[in-house]
Protein backbone atom coordinates (compact mmCIF):
# COMPACT_ATOMS: atom_id res chain seq x y z
CA UNK A 1 0.00 0.00 0.00
CA UNK A 2 1.43 3.28 -1.06
CA UNK A 3 -0.37 4.96 1.80
CA UNK A 4 1.04 3.04 4.81
CA UNK A 5 3.29 0.09 3.10
CA UNK A 6 1.35 -2.47 4.48
CA UNK A 7 1.90 -5.70 2.04
CA UNK A 8 -0.48 -8.28 0.50
CA UNK A 9 -0.16 -11.42 -1.58
CA UNK A 10 -3.20 -10.71 -3.60
CA UNK A 11 -3.88 -7.45 -5.68
CA UNK A 12 -7.58 -7.80 -4.84
CA UNK A 13 -6.94 -7.39 -0.93
CA UNK A 14 -4.70 -4.60 -1.71
CA UNK A 15 -7.94 -3.10 -3.56
CA UNK A 16 -9.76 -3.49 -0.55
CA UNK A 17 -7.40 -2.70 1.69
CA UNK A 18 -7.15 1.15 0.43
CA UNK A 19 -10.69 1.56 0.78
CA UNK A 20 -9.33 2.22 4.30
CA UNK A 21 -7.55 5.41 3.08
CA UNK A 22 -10.58 6.59 0.93
CA UNK A 23 -13.52 5.64 2.81
CA UNK A 24 -14.78 4.12 -0.76
CA UNK A 25 -18.08 2.21 -0.47
CA UNK A 26 -18.94 0.73 -3.39
CA UNK A 27 -21.27 -2.07 -2.28
CA UNK A 28 -24.64 -0.69 -1.71
CA UNK A 29 -27.84 -2.91 -0.22
CA UNK A 30 -30.92 -2.74 -2.55
CA UNK A 31 -32.88 -2.47 0.34
CA UNK A 32 -32.06 0.30 2.03
CA UNK A 33 -29.44 2.27 0.29
CA UNK A 34 -26.67 1.81 2.88
CA UNK A 35 -23.07 1.75 1.78
CA UNK A 36 -20.20 -0.57 2.80
CA UNK A 37 -16.32 -0.95 1.86
CA UNK A 38 -16.53 -4.34 1.81
CA UNK A 39 -18.92 -7.37 0.14
CA UNK A 40 -19.59 -10.42 2.08
CA UNK A 41 -21.67 -13.64 1.60
CA UNK A 42 -24.59 -13.33 1.92
CA UNK A 43 -24.48 -9.35 1.50
CA UNK A 44 -24.44 -7.61 5.82
CA UNK A 45 -27.13 -5.83 5.02
CA UNK A 46 -29.13 -8.75 3.79
CA UNK A 47 -28.31 -10.63 6.62
CA UNK A 48 -29.40 -7.55 9.06
CA UNK A 49 -33.10 -6.99 7.09
CA UNK A 50 -33.18 -10.88 7.56
CA UNK A 51 -33.12 -10.72 11.19
CA UNK A 52 -29.59 -12.58 11.15
CA UNK A 53 -28.11 -9.87 13.33
CA UNK A 54 -30.84 -8.99 15.29
CA UNK A 55 -29.07 -6.76 18.59
CA UNK A 56 -28.65 -3.01 17.68
CA UNK A 57 -26.81 -0.03 19.14
CA UNK A 58 -28.37 2.50 20.76
CA UNK A 59 -25.79 4.87 19.84
CA UNK A 60 -24.71 4.35 16.73
CA UNK A 61 -27.48 2.19 15.00
CA UNK A 62 -24.65 -0.54 14.32
CA UNK A 63 -25.95 -4.42 14.31
CA UNK A 64 -24.70 -7.63 16.01
CA UNK A 65 -25.32 -11.33 15.55
CA UNK A 66 -25.04 -11.70 19.11
CA UNK A 67 -26.45 -9.80 22.30
CA UNK A 68 -22.86 -10.41 24.22
CA UNK A 69 -20.73 -8.95 20.88
CA UNK A 70 -23.50 -5.68 21.16
CA UNK A 71 -22.98 -5.53 25.05
CA UNK A 72 -19.40 -5.14 24.35
CA UNK A 73 -19.58 -2.84 21.95
CA UNK A 74 -22.16 -0.28 24.12
CA UNK A 75 -19.79 -0.48 26.41
CA UNK A 76 -17.30 1.48 24.66
CA UNK A 77 -17.54 5.11 25.86
CA UNK A 78 -18.51 7.09 23.08
CA UNK A 79 -17.31 3.76 20.52
CA UNK A 80 -13.48 5.09 21.16
CA UNK A 81 -11.15 2.83 19.68
CA UNK A 82 -7.73 3.51 21.37
CA UNK A 83 -5.44 1.19 20.33
CA UNK A 84 -4.32 1.55 16.99
CA UNK A 85 -1.93 -0.69 14.96
CA UNK A 86 1.47 1.29 14.49
CA UNK A 87 2.09 -0.94 10.88
CA UNK A 88 -1.58 -0.01 9.41
CA UNK A 89 -3.25 2.57 11.33
CA UNK A 90 -6.26 0.13 12.18
CA UNK A 91 -7.74 1.05 15.63
CA UNK A 92 -8.81 -1.20 18.53
CA UNK A 93 -11.59 -0.50 21.24
CA UNK A 94 -9.38 -3.14 23.42
CA UNK A 95 -5.96 -4.18 23.59
CA UNK A 96 -6.56 -7.39 22.97
CA UNK A 97 -7.90 -7.18 19.63
CA UNK A 98 -5.03 -5.38 18.57
CA UNK A 99 -2.78 -7.61 20.43
CA UNK A 100 -4.69 -10.53 17.91
CA UNK A 101 -4.55 -8.26 14.66
CA UNK A 102 -0.70 -7.66 15.10
CA UNK A 103 0.40 -10.95 13.67
CA UNK A 104 -1.15 -10.27 10.34
CA UNK A 105 1.73 -8.04 9.46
Amino acid sequence: CSQCGKGFGQSSHLIQHQRVHTGQKPYACAECGKSFSRSSNPPRPQRIHAGLEPYACGQCGKFFGDSSTCTQHQRMPGGERPYQCPACGKSFSQHSQLGQHRPAH
